[in-house]
């Protein structure tokens, strides 16, 4: 794989993808543990699912921080059918936010442990690959940039391997990813995305 990436690379003089591919890199390390907790350990998941509901800052942060330090000191919110955690980046006031909510307008405060743990084990080799190979986040970061949609839907589908993956949107300089899974009345996004 990262033969392939390294040839789409070409990043020279474009300092605008060069920053997203290191945010990105950052930010999907940093989630990367989160992730896998949630789809290993089906009660910190559920744990962590009630506290979503309930709008429950204090307990997300505390989870949070037990799988992932450097997450958990970042900005965390929720808005009771979904969280968001909140990278403060090189660039002044300036965030890089990674979350999975279900669309607002839908329903409240309602969070299914089952479609985020499910989602979680689907997103892992996506975040695993940002994280470790630099040469895929420069190439998604160079397709966003250039507002790139089938690129970007290339690289994402390459790793992210299941029909629950409706569509794959480029927005607020990141990735919206939305699912939809036969066993739940709503769809969920996750999302990378400048902006909190």
């Amino acid at each position: 794989m990262k033969s392939t990436w390294k040839a789409r690379r070409g990043l020279t003089g474009n300092q605008s993808a060069v920053r997203l591919a290191h945010t990105l890199t950052g930010v999907a390390g940093a989630m990367m543990p989160f992730y896998a907790a949630i789809r290993r350990d089906s009660r910190y998941a559920s744990t962590w699912s009630k506290a979503v509901t309930a709008a429950d800052l204090d307990h997300l942060i505390r989870l949070l921080k037990r799988v992932s330090p450097q997450a958990g000191r970042q900005d965390v919110g929720t808005n009771g059918i979904g969280y968001f955690v909140a990278f403060k980046t090189a660039q002044p006031e300036s965030y890089y936010t990674n979350g999975t909510t279900i669309p607002p307008g839908m329903v409240q405060f309602t969070f299914s442990t089952h479609v985020h743990r499910t989602m979680a084990g689907e997103l892992l080799p996506l975040y695993r690959e940002l994280a470790c190979n630099r040469a895929f986040a420069a190439a998604l970061a160079r397709a966003v940039v250039c507002k790139d949609r089938k690129a970007v839907c290339i690289m994402v589908r390459s790793l992210v391997r299941t029909k629950a993956l409706r569509t794959i949107q480029i927005e607020e300089q990141g990735v919206a990813m939305t699912f939809k899974y036969p066993f739940s009345r709503y769809p969920y996004r996750n999302l990378l995305f400048s902006g909190f």
